[in-house]
C-alpha cells in the first residue's frame, strides 16, 4: 500500500476514535475535530518515519496522545474556555424512547465524570474503556510501564466510584455500557 492508502484505511477505521480521544483532552467539539485532522496530517508527513516497532494503529494513537498533550500544554489552549457539552457520543439500541433517554443520561453522566478526572488517569481510563486498548497498548501508547498503566487506572476507577458514590449513582453495575466498560 502506498502513503494515501495506508493514511485512507486509518482514517476510516480511526476516525472516530481519533476524535474522540482529541475530546476527551479538550472538551471541545470543534477544537477535537481540528485536532484530529491534524493528526492525521501529522501522521500523513510521518508516515516513513514508522519503524514498525509496534502495530500502525498503537503508532496512530501514540501520535494522537501526543499531539493532544502538545496542544493542551500550549499557551493557546490554557487561555481558551472549553465549553461545549457532549451530548451525542453514544447510542444505545434499547426498546423505548424512555428507556434510551436514561441510558444516554447514565453514559453522559459517567463521561462527564470521566472528563473531570486528572488527566493522567482520564487518558488511561478513557483509551481502555472507549477505545478498547489492552493495558500494554496503552503503556505503548502513553510511553509507560505496564505496573504505572495498572495503578493510574486502579486510581481512576476509584476516583471515579468516590465520586459517583457521593453523587448517589454507583450501584457497581451502571446499565448501558459494553462488556469492558465498568468503571
Amino acid at each position: 500500500m502506498d502513503k494515501h492508502e495506508i493514511i485512507s484505511d486509518l482514517m476510516d477505521r480511526h476516525g472516530t476514535d481519533v476524535l474522540h480521544l482529541a475530546y476527551s483532552y479538550v472538551r471541545n467539539h470543534q477544537t477535537a475535530e481540528d485536532l484530529a485532522q491534524e493528526i492525521f496530517i501529522k501522521c500523513y508527513e510521518k508516515l516513513d518515519t514508522f519503524q514498525g516497532n509496534s502495530s500502525i494503529d498503537t503508532w496512530l494513537y501514540r501520535v494522537a496522545v501526543n499531539h493532544c498533550k502538545d496542544y493542551v500544554t500550549s499557551w493557546h489552549y490554557r487561555k481558551m474556555h472549553a465549553s461545549d457539552v457532549i451530548s451525542s457520543y453514544f447510542t444505545g439500541g434499547s426498546s423505548s424512547a424512555e428507556q434510551d433517554l436514561i441510558e444516554q443520561e447514565e453514559k453522559t453522566e459517567l463521561l462527564n465524570e470521566i472528563l473531570q478526572l486528572p488527566l493522567k488517569y482520564r487518558e488511561i481510563i478513557f483509551l481502555y474503556y472507549y477505545q478498547q486498548c489492552t493495558q500494554k497498548e496503552i503503556g505503548d501508547i502513553c510511553g509507560l510501564n505496564l505496573n504505572t498503566v495498572k495503578s493510574r487506572m486502579t486510581r481512576g476507577k476509584e476516583i471515579l466510584k468516590k465520586s459517583l458514590t457521593k453523587r448517589g449513582e454507583w450501584n457497581g453495575e451502571r446499565t448501558g455500557r459494553s462488556k469492558r466498560s465498568k468503571a
